[in-house]
């Protein structure tokens, strides 16, 4: 099942951490995971636009488009895809610098998996009030950073000290890989390319 780890990375993260790395599935598995977990919150954001309706503060319910929300939908959906891929790259990369080899399934699989509870924390959009998102949003992320730290030393094979320090160095390419993300965004929305249309 494409989805096996995702308990276990919430009940017992060290634990499965290890049954990660003894099985290191191939790359279609990893890829297979990001693809299903990515679909959350490119649908999450566009039912709630569209049915739920957004409150910002103590206006009224902002509601999208069909049309509008769809566009912004898919291009989160791959704007995600792309993110998880590069963050991979990235690891893969600078793991020669801190002593480890890892094959590229090795560090996608790290990507996917640190990444799962951010994707997951979209489900808080059943609710969509940007301070409750928010405020689940950072607690996911937390979490994701918290992983991300106990999992490399298991599935790059390297001493804990420099694991603390590689998954630092991963911990900032992500957060720059976000900005960039976040720019492109805001790019392409003042520019009209993906522009929102309210109902």
């Amino acid at each position: 099942m494409i989805l096996n780890h995702l308990w276990g990375l919430y009940a017992h993260p060290l634990e499965e951490w290890q049954t990660i790395d003894n099985r290191h599935e191939s790359l279609r598995y990893s890829l297979s995971h990001i693809l299903l977990i990515a679909c959350i919150p490119s649908i999450m954001g566009y039912y709630s636009s569209v049915h739920l309706g957004w409150s910002i503060g103590s206006g009224e319910a902002v509601f999208l488009t069909h049309d509008s929300a769809l566009l912004i939908a898919v291009a989160m959906y791959f704007a995600l895809i792309v993110g998880v891929f590069a963050l991979a790259y990235l690891a893969h990369w600078m793991a020669v610098t801190f002593g480890a080899k890892p094959t590229f399934t090795q560090t996608l699989e790290l990507a996917a998996y640190t990444a799962t509870p951010v994707f997951m924390s979209s489900l808080a959009a059943f609710l969509p009030e940007l301070w409750f998102v928010v405020c689940v949003g950072l607690v996911a992320l937390a979490y994701s950073v918290y992983l991300l730290y106990t999992g490399v030393p298991i599935l790059m094979h390297i001493p804990e000290e420099r694991g603390f320090i590689y998954a630092s160095s991963v911990v900032t390419c992500g957060l720059i890989l976000l900005v960039i993300i976040l720019a492109a965004t805001a790019i392409l929305w003042t520019n009209g390319i993906v522009h929102p249309m309210f109902t």
